[in-house]
């Protein structure tokens, strides 16, 4: 087994991005494929090690990249800049989703009938975007994600199944906003679970989050159980 790596260019509109795949070259057929969103600075380390990780558990990993390729935030003014376009014009984010979904349907490693997304913080409001606009994705998983319904999906059903990790501690998404976010996933019909993990505020699986003002802390318990969890939606999408 080896986890081979390599980066492909793609576009939307004007727009040339940079996501990162990683698969393991044990398998000679195309596998299942796992997309993952980024945290509002853009694609970093931290979601390429994720690739990997889904990688190693004999899936296809790819790190998906929203702002352009090379196009990351050094500071968190900088990152909410990036941000701030997708989050006030959903359906614009929610365009360039769906070229990150078409895109990867053309990896010859990656199985297009058997996609999955996973998301983290921004990523996680992607992912749980996807979802609510009918991506062709059997699951979505939200880790520390906004929740925030977009305003242009209500009346959608939602046939992907549907993980959140949550923070209970959040101070970017209040318990108001968690009720309100299952009110609409049980009108859209959806299979979803919510998972709430105490002393846990955003951020909770990044380890270089270490910010208690901006609200961004890790929490090594919160980060191992939601993987854990994350294993077994997984594994239950694709048996």
């Amino acid at each position: 087994m080896t986890i081979q790596t390599r980066n492909v260019d793609y576009q939307h509109e004007d727009t040339v991005l940079e996501g990162f795949l990683a698969w393991d070259d044990a398998f000679h057929e195309p596998r299942p494929g796992v997309l993952i969103a980024h945290a509002f600075r853009g694609r970093e380390a931290f979601e390429c090690d994720k690739a990997v990780a889904l990688a190693e558990l004999g899936y296809v990993g790819f790190a998906m990249d929203l702002y352009g390729k090379g196009v990351q935030a050094e500071t968190n003014e900088q990152a909410f800049a990036l941000m701030q376009p997708f989050t006030d014009d959903r359906p614009h984010l929610q365009n360039r989703l769906r070229a990150v979904v078409q895109s990867v349907q053309t990896i010859a490693e990656i199985d297009a009938g058997r996609l999955a997304a996973i998301g983290f913080c921004f990523g996680g409001l992607c992912v749980l975007d996807l979802a609510r606009i009918g991506a062709p994705l059997q699951g979505v998983a939200s880790f520390h994600g906004i929740l925030a319904a977009p305003g242009n999906t209500g009346g959608n059903q939602i046939d992907a199944r549907v993980l959140v990790e949550h923070g209970w501690d959040d101070p970017m998404v209040a318990p108001d906003q968690v009720l309100t976010f299952a009110e609409e996933m049980n009108k859209a019909g959806a299979d979803w679970q919510l998972h709430t993990h105490s002393q846990a505020m955003h951020s909770f699986t990044n380890p270089d989050a270490n910010d208690a003002d901006f609200g961004t802390v890790y929490n090594a318990h919160a980060d191992r159980r939601s993987w854990q969890s994350l294993e077994l939606f997984l594994a239950e999408l694709f048996e």
